[in-house]
C-alpha cells in the first residue's frame, strides 16, 4: 500500500510541475513543487497555492488472488490570490489550480495509471525500484468551493487502486 501511495505522490508532483512549473511552495526553507503529503510533513504554517495530499478511506479486497487496495486521496488547496492584485484575483487563482489538477490527473492527462515503484531503497542511499504492477486512478471529483478568512478553498478527491505484490507489506 505504501508503494502505491508513494508512486501516486510522485506522479502527481511531476505532472503538476510539467503543467505549471511556477507553482511552488516553501517548506522548511526549501522551494519545491506545490504538492505536499500531509502525513510526511510537519508544517507549522498555512500553505496556500499548494496541493495538500491526504489519504482518507482505505479499502482492501482480499477475494482475489492478490489483495487489491482502493484508497481515497483527498487533495486540499486554497488561495488568497496574489498580493499584486490585492487578492482580487483569487477566483482566477483557484480556477487555475483546478485546471492544473485536471490536466495532471484527469482523462485528458497522459494516462490515468503509472508503473508502481518502491522508494524504500532511497533511505539507505539506494535507488527507486520499478515493481511489476501498476496503480490507476479515477477521474478527479471536485468538491464545493468554500470561502474562509478571505481565501477560497476546495477539496478534490481521487480514488487510487493497486494490487499488492508478493513481498509488499
Amino acid at each position: 500500500m505504501q508503494n502505491a501511495k508513494d508512486t501516486f505522490y510522485e506522479v502527481l508532483r511531476d505532472r503538476v510541475t510539467a503543467v505549471n512549473a511556477a507553482l511552488t511552495v516553501v517548506v522548511r526553507g526549501m522551494v519545491r513543487p506545490a504538492v505536499v503529503v500531509d502525513e510526511n510533513e510537519v508544517v507549522n504554517t498555512v500553505l496556500r497555492d499548494c496541493f495538500r495530499l491526504r489519504w482518507a478511506a482505505i479499502r482492501i479486497d482480499t477475494s482475489r488472488s492478490a489483495a487489491m487496495y482502493a484508497m481515497t486521496c483527498e487533495l486540499r488547496y486554497a488561495t488568497a490570490g496574489t498580493e499584486a492584485a490585492s487578492g482580487l484575483d483569487r477566483g482566477r487563482a483557484i480556477a487555475a489550480m483546478d485546471a492544473t489538477l485536471m490536466a495532471a490527473l484527469g482523462p485528458s492527462a497522459q494516462s490515468q495509471w503509472a508503473l508502481k515503484k518502491s522508494f524504500a531503497g532511497l533511505a539507505s542511499g539506494g535507488s527507486v525500484m520499478n515493481l511489476a504492477s501498476r496503480i490507476w486512478w479515477s477521474d478527479v471529483v471536485f468538491g464545493v468551493l468554500a470561502e474562509s478568512a478571505g481565501e477560497l478553498q476546495r477539496m478534490a478527491t481521487v480514488d487510487v487502486w493497486s494490487y499488492q505484490e508478493e513481498g509488499e507489506a
